[in-house]
């Protein structure tokens, strides 16, 4: 068993993910249908942007002070940050939204919120799974990961190419490029948390 259940880092851990799935159901299912929304959608993700931190800072204040770990601290640590990644991502990308004040999102955007939605939902499966002794489950889910990661590349090579095809404001060429650039971002960071995942897996299984 790498974490008893009722372990403070599990118990942390198990937050840190709960609240990255909040994030990203938010920001997958919020209707946005003027620019009042999108001030009211960029405050709320930020707001729980800003309560992920503070696990965040719990998790390293823990650190600091256990003489003993469940696992190695390094890797405690790297799948803390790995998960903040995701959640700040996002929060980067409502507030590029609501910028750009870009109230009607396109297929794309649709496409690669949708795939981080599905992401965040196996990273708290998994990070679940941790106070279990069914690590090898958690392979299968850094799997499903890794391959919706792999679709995002093919969206963001699909939404460019589009873009350029049929948007002829270099403005706005420029504005939903960066949005698409940064919801890949987002699916990177989702990748390296199943990276992090397999890592703990390896050492501990």
């Amino acid at each position: 068993m790498v974490f008893k259940r009722q372990d403070k880092f599990a118990i942390l851990l198990n937050n840190i993910a709960s609240n990255l799935k909040e994030g990203a159901d938010y920001f997958a299912d919020f209707k946005i249908k003027n620019v009042s929304d999108l001030k009211t959608f960029s405050e709320t993700i930020k707001e729980i942007e800003t309560k992920g931190d503070t696990y965040v800072h719990d998790v390293i204040t823990e650190l600091n002070k256990a003489f003993i770990t469940p696992i190695e601290r390094e890797d405690i640590l790297a799948l803390t940050m790995s998960m903040d990644d995701v959640l700040d991502g996002l929060e980067h990308c409502s507030a590029l939204l609501e910028m750009y004040n870009i109230i009607s999102a396109d297929e794309y955007m649709l496409r690669f919120v949708e795939a981080i939605k599905s992401c965040a939902l196996e990273i708290q499966k998994s990070v679940e799974l941790l106070s279990t002794k069914k690590l090898p489950k958690i392979r299968e889910y850094a799997i499903r990961i890794k391959d919706t990661e792999s679709k995002c590349d093919g969206i963001l090579r699909q939404s460019i190419k589009h873009l350029f095809s049929v948007e002829k404001d270099p403005i706005r060429i420029i504005q939903y490029k960066e949005v698409y650039e940064n919801l890949e971002d987002i699916a990177d960071y989702c990748q390296s948390v199943a990276n992090t995942l397999e890592s703990i897996i390896m050492k501990n299984a």
